[in-house]
């Protein structure tokens, strides 16, 4: 295994070092709110991205952008620096890639209705359990009968069809309610209404723009402007379990690699995990438990450990750990918890110190060679080589303008799909492409394995844009596997979370 330049994260009486082919082990990053973790965030993100790392992080405060400046030699920081004894420290920009929902902050982010799925949707919708099985028959149905769930109103249009003629599927699907239809309508114009249309439609995101490196071999760093987002929590954090589900169902099994392919930062963690059903649980378990096989380190940020559960939680091996603030017995307790997490150290009262902790200071383990946890150190964690707080709103717009993939998502493609189908209307026609893997035999092989399709083009210095819209030869493969009758072909349609095709449609 080729070594690489482990990343120096703190600094107490001795440096404290995150090996990178430890970082795919997963990590937390915690602490009261003013306590140093977006800074934390921010030294570990542009050290990945040194390595030739891509990190993927949203934004919710507005000043991570700052990445992408140049740091300067401010007070706290040169304090910082001298403190530390910090040699050849030098201020430098990271390459960055700015995403936006809403295509203000941004290049717009994408996604369909199938690539979703049901199990995704209904917690955006927030259904019960029959309502939930309802979609699941509205998808089943989308899917066997080759109607393409691309925006909102193929999912309308779909309802529609579903609960005007739900004799012909109530023998084999059971009963369907029409007022379990009539809500889902009705949740589905509020999401509408919460700017979710903009979300639900092509171009989708092509996940190997999340993965590139620039002409010098550092990591690409994809920045989510994710303040306004944030005022629709649910819709924030199901559309980041989104990206991580199909980040799992997309990437192959790699093993233990010298650095991880991508690191993914999830911000305001506990969002994710608030009123969550037991079987969507399962589901995130699994993906954290799994996709660092295949290169992939998530790293959790939270105020407090307790906002994660403890099968997530027991799986973060590297950990920073800011101060926590104990005003009731309540308080008191979680800071002794967050305390016993940690491999105890015989000179520090781990859960006195995390109340101590000044800004900027961490309690922090990482992973030693042999996978196990080190020994908790208290230390100060070292300042950004970029600049800490938000960019103009000049600096940001020369940011778009110049990413290799402006002008790839910034137009919105509307194709024949259920709703035209549904409603005998016609719609914007896709440009056709020329890739070898869009023939049907091609998609075919892929899908089954007898066949192979054209590698996607590396990923590095100027690389080429995003996907382009699907060519009516790859909307005929797909709307043919969907016609698949069998039990293997319907369980190759949807992966973990009820994404359809796991990814693996979307591949060039």
């Amino acid at each position: 295994m080729t070594s690489v330049s482990p990343i120096l994260v703190a600094k107490a009486k001795s440096e404290i070092y995150l090996l990178p082919q430890m970082a795919n082990r997963h990590g937390l990053i915690a602490g009261a709110t003013g306590t140093g973790k977006t800074v934390t965030l921010q030294v570990l993100a542009e050290s990945f991205s040194q390595l030739g790392v891509p990190v993927f992080m949203a934004d919710v405060k507005g000043d991570l952008a700052g990445l992408s400046q140049a740091g300067s030699p401010t007070g706290k920081v040169q304090e910082r620096i001298k403190q530390l004894k910090l040699e050849d420290f030098r201020f430098s920009a990271c390459p960055v890639t700015c995403w936006d929902v809403f295509g203000e902050g941004g290049h717009p982010v994408r996604a369909t209705v199938s690539e979703m799925g049901p199990l995704l949707l209904s917690r955006l919708l927030m259904l019960n359990e029959t309502q939930a099985g309802v979609l699941n028959l509205v998808f089943k149905v989308a899917d066997e009968q080759g109607m393409l769930l691309l925006d909102l109103k193929d999912l309308r249009a779909m309802m529609q069809y579903v609960g005007e003629n739900a004799s012909q599927f109530t023998t084999e699907y059971g009963n369907i309610s029409t007022a379990s239809v009539g809500a889902i309508q009705r949740n589905l114009l509020v999401l509408e209404q919460q700017g979710a249309e903009k979300f639900f439609a092509e171009p989708a995101l092509n996940f190997d723009d999340l993965t590139q490196t620039d002409a010098e071999g550092k990591g690409v760093i994809n920045i989510l402007s994710a303040d306004r987002l944030m005022q629709s929590p649910k819709i924030y954090a199901t559309f980041l379990l989104w990206l991580l589900s199909e980040l799992f169902e997309r990437l192959p099994e790699v093993g233990d690699l010298p650095k991880p392919k991508l690191v993914f930062f999830f911000d305001e963690a506990h969002l994710l995990f608030s009123d969550i059903s037991p079987a969507l649980l399962e589901k995130i378990e699994q993906v954290v438990r799994l996709i660092r096989s295949k290169g992939v380190g998530i790293y959790f940020v939270s105020q407090n450990p307790r906002d994660i559960p403890d099968n997530v939680l027991g799986q973060l091996g590297n950990r920073v750990q800011h101060a926590l603030r104990a005003f009731t017995p309540r308080d008191q307790q979680a800071v002794k918890a967050a305390a016993d997490t940690f491999r105890s150290n015989p000179k520090l009262n781990t859960a006195t110190v995390l109340m101590e902790l000044a800004v900027g200071e961490a309690l922090v383990s990482f992973l030693d060679e042999k996978g196990q946890p080190g020994m908790v150190e208290r230390a100060f964690i070292c300042p950004p080589r970029s600049q800490i707080g938000p960019i103009t709103a000049e600096q940001r717009r020369q940011l778009i303008q110049n990413s290799v993939v402006f002008g790839t998502y910034e137009k919105v493609v509307d194709r024949a799909s259920a709703y035209e189908r549904l409603k005998g209307v016609h719609s914007q026609p896709a440009p056709e492409t020329s890739q070898p893997s869009d023939s049907i035999g091609g998609f075919f092989g892929n899908l089954f394995g007898g066949g192979s399709a054209a590698p996607a083009p590396m990923m590095t210095g100027k690389s080429r844009r995003g996907r382009e819209p699907e060519s009516l030869a790859q909307t005929m493969a797909k709307s043919a596997v969907r016609t698949i009758g069998s039990t293997v072909g319907r369980e190759l349609i949807r992966g973990v979370m009820g994404s359809i095709f796991g990814g693996g449609g979307r591949r060039r």
